[in-house]
């Protein structure tokens, strides 16, 4: 009967290892089946995952194509950046305290929210042709698209979040005296957190999502303007590579919102993402 051979590293050190690998699985995969394929259909419609690295090599510091795109990454992040989160702070401002009151009054509600119940479904490019007139050509146009985008998942979180408040703590705030914006500030706002911030998390992904769509609206720069200008050009790698760096804006950034979760409800680990 052989002794088992002792594992080069301990426990916490292999799980350590395992938490941080097991997520670039599925992208090399992904990766590599993107490049057999291109290789095995030998399309020249769609770039490899090779010439799409060389073109964000050269969109972030240059020194390859030298075109008009060569450099600018810094720029057109800080464009999109600006109008995602000019919507998405916005839609918040709006959305959270709509929400609360939405949430807290039923008159309010009964007044409100059939008119939001209506508007809901109507999808954010219908609001494109519209929002040009109203705002012009440029970044507003963008902004208040993104807005909408982001608006709706916040308010109903949050009204989700203030209806779902057990009763019981607004008769035992009642009882102590608890009363008005105190009800709101010590009893609403507390117990309706998770709900809000899940709603912020889901406004916050739209808003990312909507960014191409908002800068369809004849905005010289950012993400959206060069994935566009990509498709007029018939550059499919610069298409792609403006979907990457979206995507890993759009992660990066919901890391954020995660930790800013998790240290805020640090009080229920439940809803610890």
């Amino acid at each position: 009967m052989s002794a088992r051979a002792p594992s080069a590293l301990p426990a916490p050190g292999r799980m350590r290892i395992q938490r941080i690998l097991t997520p670039w699985i599925l992208p090399l995969v992904l990766l590599l089946a993107w490049d057999m394929g291109v290789r095995a259909s030998g399309t020249q419609l769609i770039p490899s995952p090779g010439t799409v690295g060389l073109m964000l090599v050269d969109f972030a510091v240059g020194g390859i194509y030298d075109d008009a795109f060569s450099q600018t990454l810094g720029l057109h992040l800080w464009k999109s950046l600006t109008r995602v989160y000019g919507g998405f702070l916005a839609a918040a401002a709006v959305g959270i305290p709509l929400g609360l009151m939405i949430g807290r009054s039923a008159m309010l509600r009964a007044l409100v929210d059939p008119t939001l119940q209506l508007l809901r479904p109507v999808p954010v490019t219908a609001w494109l042709p519209l929002s040009m007139i109203f705002f012009g050509l440029g970044p507003k146009a963008a902004i208040f698209l993104v807005f909408l985008g982001a608006f709706y998942p916040i308010v109903f979180n949050t009204i989700f979040g203030v209806r779902t408040v057990d009763a019981r703590l607004f008769e035992a705030a009642s009882m102590l005296g608890c009363q008005g914006t105190g009800m709101f500030r010590q009893v609403v706002l507390p117990a309706a957190m998770p709900s809000i911030l899940n709603g912020l998390r889901l406004g916050h992904g739209f808003a990312w999502i909507l960014i191409v769509v908002g800068e369809m609206t004849g905005v010289p720069e950012g993400l959206g303007a060069v994935i566009m200008d990509g498709r007029m050009l018939s550059r499919t790698d610069l298409v792609i590579a403006g979907m990457i760096v979206i995507g890993l804006a759009g992660f990066c950034t919901d890391r954020l919102l995660v930790w800013l979760n998790n240290r805020l409800l640090k009080w229920s680990p439940q809803h610890h993402v």
